[in-house]
């Protein structure tokens, strides 16, 4: 029988997919699937109801989304190793050495490899976003809401090579792994704002949802956000917060001072699961321990007195803004 979006297959998925979630005619602005969700999970009603038709909240319309993950490019890493770039980072690291270092003393994470690390997320913390948290992650967890998936599904059939039932199940896949990936950050923004006691709207930071200088999501805020400066709070827009919580985020993903170089690579692959980023934090952590950067600022003065223009101003972070899904 032809495949098409008003099989039985399709009809069995969107069975699973909403869950057993109750059927309602104000779709909460197109919020209704995931609404219903939190209700089930224990959110009061009212309140998540309010907090998803608040004007702040962009009505859902579709989220697009491909039937397998698009890996992140080598390029989006190749300017972080730039002269400029390196004085950056090293700028970084002597502005905050003794935080750098006190991380390191409590947790056995090299200051160095923090410091590459929050340079290569959010530019040392000058480019955290300030984009609506609740709202980006809410999206990419929608992926599987029956019309979302219904719309993806017709728009990737339509001249797609790939055999209809491999292409339901690879999208089926991906729908799923959004979802089970984001819907716990959208539960970790609403506690985020409990705990703080913010309008969970007022939450900023990447389009992927991220926040602060190590670029956390919501649910690493909560298990790995550390008091750095002793103040009673975890900001990680802060510095000394930043970076502890940063290094307890690689110990608790089993950092250690005696690791050989495959295993540092599988901690900062629990980061990032993108080999050019892990090459590109070891790589400034080098620079920086031994100072090689130098080198290549020494010689971009040289060429700048010669009239040569050595690259262009470095902007904004690409990792700050590159959403992981």
């Amino acid at each position: 029988m032809p495949f098409s979006i008003s099989s039985p297959l399709f009809a069995a998925f969107s069975l699973v997919v909403v869950l057993a979630l109750p059927a309602r005619a104000d779709n909460l602005r197109g919020w209704g699937y995931l609404v219903d969700r939190l209700v089930l999970d224990g959110e009061a009603r009212a309140e998540v109801e309010r907090i998803f038709t608040d004007p702040r909240m962009p009505p859902f319309d579709k989220l697009e989304f491909a039937p397998e993950r698009r890996p992140e490019p080598t390029s989006l890493y190749r300017g972080f190793l730039k002269p400029a770039s390196m004085a950056q980072a090293r700028a970084c690291w002597n502005r905050h050495l003794s935080e750098f270092q006190r991380a390191q003393r409590d947790t056995g994470v090299p200051g160095a490899l923090l410091a590459a690390l929050l340079h290569v997320e959010s530019r040392c913390g000058a480019n955290t976003g300030n984009h609506r948290i609740l709202y980006r992650v809410a999206r990419l967890a929608m992926a599987p809401a029956p019309e979302n998936f219904r719309w993806n599904l017709a728009r990737w059939l339509d001249g797609s090579a790939t055999s209809p039932s491999r292409l339901h199940e690879q999208l089926t896949g991906r729908a799923r792994y959004l979802e089970e990936t984001f819907y716990p950050e959208v539960r970790a923004t609403l506690e985020l704002a409990r705990r703080w006691r913010v309008d969970p709207h007022e939450l900023r930071g990447s389009s992927g949802g991220a926040i602060g200088w190590p670029q956390f999501l919501p649910s690493n805020v909560l298990r790995f956000g550390r008091d750095g400066n002793g103040d009673g709070v975890v900001d990680l827009t802060n510095s000394a917060d930043a970076i502890l919580s940063a290094a307890e985020y690689l110990r608790a993903y089993g950092w250690r001072p005696d690791l050989e170089r495959p295993q540092r690579r599988q901690v900062l692959w629990n980061y990032n699961r993108s080999f050019a980023y892990v090459d590109t934090l070891l790589t400034l952590q080098s620079r920086l321990e031994s100072g090689s950067e130098v080198r290549g600022t020494q010689h971009r003065a040289a060429t700048a007195k010669r009239g040569t223009r050595n690259g262009k101003r470095l902007g904004k972070s690409p990792r700050a803004q590159h959403t992981r899904k």
